[in-house]
């Protein structure tokens, strides 16, 4: 068992995933008639571990990483989440789903999170990872975390990057729930990347932004409804949005991790890279 962890048992599609589809599809599809466009699912593996790598750009783009997963091949997948979803009104979901929590404050907690993933994975399961770590004010992807390549190498499984667009109209940070009648919604599953026992983590993680950088610059660039004056808050400044500049975005990023990471004061703790 990892350290403050729940035990960690392989996941099976039990009653709340198949509630937890119909309540996405009654909001999105019958609600809201979503275009849902996903391509590349043959990517993610019918069986055993993977690691679906995801941009974190909204409060729901976790539910669409998963839906076509669980709707088509039948599989349900474990998220990394914050320990502030865990103490939010979201706490039971993340609880039934057998989410993994981290408390990015915590360096035992980190630690124990890292493990928890590493069984996770060796069990076989799908496990989602955002490693930009939070959403992203720009729409564009903040520097990676080299996580998911660490875990990746020591569990022996690949990773599929995972790009999504569209969410973020419907529920974004500092913006709120905004219902939007036939909002496209892009989903795409990249090629596996292998990881092997003697690759560099960070050269991996390298390697993941760029393929996640273009995915997403294609995904952007070719969304079926481009933003209007007024209404384009949600798109990148790069395409004309007036979403914050990147830059700007960046620096005060690298500032609260660089906060984070300092030890308690009167510890001799050092910060790794967080998971």
């Amino acid at each position: 068992m990892a350290r403050g962890i729940p035990e960690i048992r392989p996941q099976t599609l039990n009653w709340f995933w198949w509630a937890i589809r119909w309540v996405a599809e009654f909001i999105a599809i019958v609600l809201q008639h979503w275009r849902v466009d996903v391509q590349g699912l043959q990517h993610v593996p019918r069986t055993g571990g993977a690691i679906l790598a995801f941009n974190h750009h909204s409060y729901f783009d976790f539910v669409m990483v998963a839906w076509d997963v669980v709707r088509k091949h039948h599989r349900p997948v474990r998220f990394l989440a914050k320990r502030e979803i865990w103490e939010s009104k979201a706490g039971p979901i993340v609880r039934f789903a057998k989410a993994v929590p981290v408390d990015r404050t915590n360096p035992d907690s980190r630690h124990g999170a890292y493990d928890a993933a590493i069984e996770s994975l060796a069990a076989g399961d799908l496990l989602a990872v955002a490693p930009e770590q939070t959403i992203s004010p720009s729409f564009r992807l903040l520097p990676f975390r080299t996580g998911a390549a660490r875990m990746a190498r020591e569990a022996g499984v690949p990773i599929i990057p995972v790009v999504g667009w569209g969410t973020q109209r419907f529920a974004a940070k500092g913006h709120g729930l905004s219902f939007k009648w036939r909002l496209p919604v892009t989903v795409r599953y990249g090629a596996a990347i292998s990881v092997g026992p003697d690759d560099d983590p960070r050269v991996v993680t390298e390697r993941l932004q760029h393929v996640m950088e273009a995915m997403l610059d294609d995904v952007q660039r070719s969304y079926p409804d481009p933003s209007m004056p007024g209404d384009d808050w949600w798109q990148p400044a790069v395409l004309g949005g007036s979403a914050p500049a990147h830059e700007d975005v960046l620096a005060a990023h690298q500032q609260r991790f660089e906060e984070r990471a300092k030890p308690p004061a009167g510890s001799d703790e050092t910060s790794d890279d967080a998971a």
